[in-house]
């Protein structure tokens, strides 16, 4: 079932959701895998990547996580193993939209909301936006943020707040490719790269890697296949090798860097790669994926 198609408006979906908050975790991931998937939600032998991240969103909570969930506060664990340099620079984060004097910063800037995933803004001229516009869709993001219509436990006790940083260059294609590190018990399984989604998402195209840089047949269904060559980065090697350093603590998570001219940056650590509803394509990539995600054992946090 496309439930986008019967239900267009964003906005709509997301009020739907709310109606429905009271029902437990368990029961609502339950609904909503049968909804965005068309299928059963196995959590007694999951076997499916995405049936194993509704599992690890209801029975693996490890603290560490919620840290890491924060777009801003992940950048202290980023330091703490020893990669400060592939840190994007900051102007400021804040607790409110009022607290942001949008006119001491600099002519452009990205900003995004620290306890959520997707939600980006980029600003190449401040003077050719409208402020007050802008201010008006942080204020409804952050509103849509308090509930947990993904039941996404690893963000429950991030607080919102607002992260303004350094606007990212753009390639020779005016895009920002987007390298996202599947890693499992600290060792990348594969990634997939994105292209020309920037300013629109459903533009995106999409193909899947393996760790040698080799194109895989598998892509997420939402996007179209990746249908021009992609140069293997030069540094692709140091690449790897960060997205294990900063994965090792966690039975999976998907890294994602930026690579621009040659220098790595650092983008996000995401658990719930699309909430654990994406449709492979084909279907079978998502049992390869699940058998590359060993479940640890439950651990909840208090």
């Amino acid at each position: 079932m496309d439930y986008k198609k019967i239900i267009k408006n964003r906005q709509t979906r997301l009020r739907i959701i709310k109606i429905f908050d009271f029902i437990p975790d368990r029961a609502m991931l339950r609904l909503q895998y049968r909804i965005k998937t068309g299928r059963k939600l196995n959590l007694i032998n999951p076997v499916r990547y995405t049936e194993k991240l509704q599992w690890y969103k209801l029975f693996y909570r490890d603290t560490l996580m919620t840290l890491c969930s924060d777009k801003f506060e992940v950048r202290k664990y980023v330091k703490s193993k020893g990669l400060e340099k592939i840190l994007n620079p900051i102007y400021g984060v804040y607790n409110t939209i009022e607290e942001i004097n949008f006119e001491t910063l600099p002519k452009s800037f990205a900003i995004k909301h620290t306890n959520g995933s997707g939600i980006n803004f980029f600003i190449k001229d401040k003077d050719a936006i409208n402020i007050q516009k802008l201010k008006q869709c942080l204020i409804q993001q952050i509103k849509n943020k308090k509930m947990n219509y993904g039941r996404e436990w690893s963000y429950y006790n991030v607080p919102p707040r607002i992260i303004v940083e350094k606007l990212l260059e753009r390639d020779e294609n005016n895009d920002l490719p987007d390298y996202k590190f599947f890693c499992f018990n600290g060792k990348v399984e594969c990634l997939y790269v994105m292209i020309d989604y920037v300013d629109n998402h459903k533009n995106g195209k999409c193909s899947f890697f393996t760790p040698e840089f080799e194109k895989l047949p598998y892509r997420r269904s939402e996007y179209k296949s990746i249908d021009r060559e992609i140069q293997k980065p030069v540094n692709f090697k140091q690449m790897i090798n960060i997205s294990e350093i900063l994965s090792k603590d966690f039975p999976h998570v998907r890294v994602d860097l930026y690579n621009i001219n040659g220098k790595i940056f650092f983008g996000e650590l995401t658990f719930y790669n699309a909430s654990g509803y994406t449709i492979f394509s084909p279907d079978k990539f998502d049992y390869i994926l699940g058998n590359k995600f060993i479940l640890p054992e439950k651990q909840l946090a208090k």
